[in-house]
């Protein structure tokens, strides 16, 4: 699924890492250990796109979807429920191609959109975003407030949540036990060895 051949990141004069390799297979849980600033969350970034290698090669496997922690926590006036849903991209096509067959009364199309809809798990999707909400620590009327009503730390908590919520192959979580205190630590750790 991810192959690294002898990549190298520098930020500026210091170079963080070189001749990194490694095979990472599909259905393997692994954790990225090591000193602050020796380039973890430089190479999640080269893995997602968001920093470019200085040499070498990151190679994932073409239709992986891939989810991770957003670093930035808006104060949006979007319900906490939504903004989960937003994540699942797959889920929020589904319900649209939904919302269109019903608008032009076509049964046909009504039948195969909500088939897409069963397929994406469309009937579980808001069970599954609250029972994320109950493990990180949410109250049950989490769910109907807006994201800016919370502090920058269950901000991220959202974010975190958002990265179980979406549909991946590949889950890339930099620092998930941040602002988590240890049930919801331990809770995680459950929910990541059930997770495929």
């Amino acid at each position: 699924m991810i192959l690294l051949r002898n990549l190298a990141v520098a930020r500026g004069p210091r170079t963080l890492f070189k001749g990194a390799s490694l095979t990472l297979e599909r259905g393997w849980k692994i954790g990225l250990v090591g000193a602050n600033g020796c380039g973890k969350s430089s190479l999640l970034s080269v893995l997602t796109g968001e920093l470019a290698s200085d040499a070498g090669d990151a190679i994932i496997q073409p239709g992986t979807r891939m989810a991770c922690i957003e670093q930035v926590a808006p104060p949006l006036e979007t319900p906490v429920i939504e903004y989960l849903l937003d994540a699942d991209l797959e889920l929020r096509a589904a319900e649209a191609a939904v919302a269109q067959a019903e608008a032009s009364d076509d049964g046909h199309a009504l039948a195969l959109a909500h088939e897409r809809f069963q397929h994406a798990d469309g009937y579980t999707a808001r069970p599954r975003a609250a029972a994320l909400l109950a493990g990180l620590g949410f109250a049950p009327d989490a769910a109907a407030r807006a994201v800016k009503e919370f502090s920058g730390g269950y901000r991220m908590r959202l974010n975190l949540a958002r990265a179980l919520m979406s549909p991946s192959d590949l889950l890339l979580l930099d620092e998930p036990t941040n602002n988590l205190d240890i049930d919801t630590v331990l809770w995680l750790e459950n929910w990541l060895r059930a997770y495929p």
